[in-house]
């Protein structure tokens, strides 16, 4: 699918229209990529999403860029990993369907998306690329916007499992397939 794309790089220099924040719910910054994307935001990032109260995990919340290339930042509080029993793959789904859904209703053209839930949350790898994927290409399967969607993955060993996985269940023939080489920003 040309819509979709996984990449290796830092998501703040993104520039794509918007980049989601896998963000914790108080929306007040955090460790990884959250801390990262609102030290390259500035304060006036913080100073807005004091205004928004929070955030459910598994929802998203819309905020502008300031300092960030991308016009704005779809803040989406991943699930904590517990095991796999309490509802985690439902929740990291939802994360990547609000942003979707939301970056639709706002007219945005295209989106950067990290590995959400991945890090500190420490949802392993390995189970969170396929709920991640299936979530990113049901949906593009059925709306228009938005037009690009990329995956920023922090490593080359995490857009490596990511790509695994897409030519896996995606790549429907071997011109299909992404190469093991990943493209950078």
């Amino acid at each position: 699918m040309n819509r979709f794309s996984i990449l290796v790089g830092d998501i703040t220099r993104s520039r794509a229209q918007a980049i989601a924040n896998a963000a914790n719910t108080t929306l007040l910054g955090g460790s990884g990529v959250d801390g990262a994307i609102h030290a390259a935001a500035g304060p006036e990032l913080l100073a807005e999403c004091r205004t928004l109260g929070g955030c459910e995990t598994g929802q998203a919340r819309l905020t502008r860029g300031y300092r960030l290339p991308a016009r704005y930042v779809l803040h989406t509080p991943g699930p904590i990993w517990r095991g796999g029993q309490e509802g985690e793959a439902a929740l990291l789904a939802s994360c990547y369907r609000s942003c979707l859904t939301l970056a639709e209703s706002r007219g945005i053209e295209s989106l950067d998306f990290p590995s959400i839930s991945t890090g500190v949350y420490g949802y392993p790898l390995t189970q969170a690329a396929p709920v991640a994927l299936k979530a990113i290409m049901d949906f593009l399967r059925d709306h228009a916007l938005p037009r690009q969607v990329r995956l920023v993955c922090h490593t080359r060993e995490t857009a490596a499992v990511y790509r695994q996985v897409w030519n896996m269940w995606y790549a429907g023939t071997k011109e299909e397939r992404l190469p093991e080489e990943p493209e950078t920003i």
